[in-house]
C-alpha cells in the first residue's frame, strides 16, 4: 500500500514506462495472437491495459480515458499512444486530486472496502500480471520481447552469454 503520493508517482512512472516499451514492440499482425481459441488476444490484453486504470474513477478520481466495453483497436501504435495518455492522466489525477491523507481513505466497491493507497498498489501489480501474459503471446507471435526487469534470453545471447535454462 502506498502512503505517499510521490512514492506512487515514482513507481508508476517506472512501471508505466516498462508497459509502454512492451506495447511499442507490438505489431499490427501480432494483435490477433491467441493463447487458445476463444480467449483474449494479444491486442485485447494490450487494450485492457489501456482501459483498466479507468476503474480508479470508482474511487473518486476524475480523468479522461477509455472505459471498459470499447473494442480493442486494430492499431498497435494507437494502443501504445493511448496507454501513454491514460497513464499520464492517471498520474496527474492522483497528484492533483488526492493527498497523502487520501491514500488512507477507503471506498466501497462490490461490498468490499478498498483503501486508496492499496488500490494504487493493485493497479501497478495488475499491469505486471498482464505484461507477463503479453510476453508469452509476443514470443508466440514471433516478436522481439523488450527487456523488462532485466535481460531476456535474446539479450543474453546477443551479449555472448549462455542464458540459464
Amino acid at each position: 500500500m502506498f502512503i505517499r503520493i510521490e512514492d506512487f508517482a515514482a513507481e508508476w512512472t517506472s512501471e508505466a514506462e516498462l508497459t509502454a516499451t512492451l506495447l511499442d514492440a507490438l505489431s499490427h499482425d501480432s494483435l490477433g495472437q491467441e493463447v487458445i481459441e476463444g480467449r483474449r488476444t494479444l491486442g485485447q490484453i494490450a487494450w485492457h491495459l489501456v482501459q483498466s486504470p479507468h476503474y480508479m474513477t470508482a474511487l473518486g478520481l476524475t480523468f479522461e480515458g477509455p472505459s471498459r466495453g470499447e473494442e480493442a483497436p486494430d492499431s498497435a501504435a494507437f494502443i501504445a499512444s493511448e496507454y501513454r495518455r491514460i497513464s499520464k492522466n492517471l498520474l496527474d489525477a492522483v497528484r492533483t486530486q488526492w493527498s497523502d491523507e487520501s491514500l488512507r481513505e477507503s471506498v466501497m466497491i462490490h461490498e468490499e472496502a478498498w483503501q486508496n493507497g492499496g488500490s494504487l498498489r493493485y493497479t501497478i501489480m495488475h499491469q505486471a500480471h498482464h505484461r507477463g501474459q503479453m510476453t508469452v503471446l509476443m514470443r508466440q507471435a514471433g516478436l522481439r520481447i523488450p527487456d523488462v526487469y532485466g535481460p531476456n534470453y535474446d539479450t543474453w545471447v546477443e551479449k555472448g552469454i549462455a542464458p540459464l535454462i
